[in-house]
């Protein structure tokens, strides 16, 4: 789960993975959620090094709550928290990466990818298919042509790779200097496809301060 970004569109002193929701952080939020799942073993927190607002917890539904240190990039923060998952966790093990910042993923959509992507020699990622309107702009933001959206998908997270797979997409998108804005970019870089799994369009990822509310209101309806 990385956490080391500093979260700037919310501003603000605290990063935005600390800020309250419905009362408490909003990554205690998605940390609960994750681990309630009955498949789910434990989670590696990726902290920024200068962290000073982690309040340092061992364990969530008894399940271990391991934290390492990420890097400047998304790409780092996440290959550093696959380096320093436990021995045990081979390197054929499906790891799943989720946002910090996506308190409302749903155990439904963890069981419909863990499922799907146990069929797939590639691994899967949640997402949706656009069904919005796409507008190209010019600099003045005028409106000057309307782009397909035929096979576009916007993407959530949890997304699932097996450790050692990620690890060298990780590797050689970092050597190539290609930055990656998720996982599975950087496993397409190796010429692999994995498949897109339809999950719940408010599995939001909290980015803005409006962001908080519409969080708030999705958690309080599930409550």
């Amino acid at each position: 789960m990385p956490a080391a970004g500093q979260g700037a569109r919310v501003g603000g002193p605290l990063p935005k993975q600390y800020l309250p929701l419905l009362g408490q952080p909003l990554i205690m939020h998605t940390l609960q959620a994750v681990l309630a799942h009955p498949d789910i073993d434990g989670v590696m927190v990726v902290l920024a090094a200068d962290d000073t607002h982690w309040p340092g917890i061992g364990r969530i539904h008894d399940k271990p709550v391991l934290t390492c240190i990420g890097g400047a990039q998304r790409a780092e923060s996440v290959r550093a928290g696959l380096l320093a998952l436990p021995d045990n966790v081979s390197a054929a093990d499906p790891v799943l990466v989720h946002d910090a910042a996506r308190p409302c993923i749903t155990r439904n959509d963890i069981t419909r990818l863990l499922a799907a992507a146990a069929g797939h020699p590639v691994g899967a990622l949640l997402g949706a298919p656009l069904r919005d309107t796409l507008k190209h702009a010019n600099t003045a933001r005028e409106d000057i042509g309307t782009a397909p959206r035929d096979g576009l998908w916007r993407v959530f997270t949890p997304q699932l790779f097996a450790r050692g797979l990620l690890t060298r997409a990780l590797d050689a998108a970092l050597a190539a200097g290609i930055e990656v804005s998720d996982e599975a970019m950087a496993i397409e870089q190796l010429g692999l496809r994995p498949l897109l799994v339809e999950g719940r369009e408010d599995n939001i990822k909290v980015t803005t301060q409006a962001d908080f509310a519409l969080a708030e209101f999705v958690l309080g309806q599930r409550a």
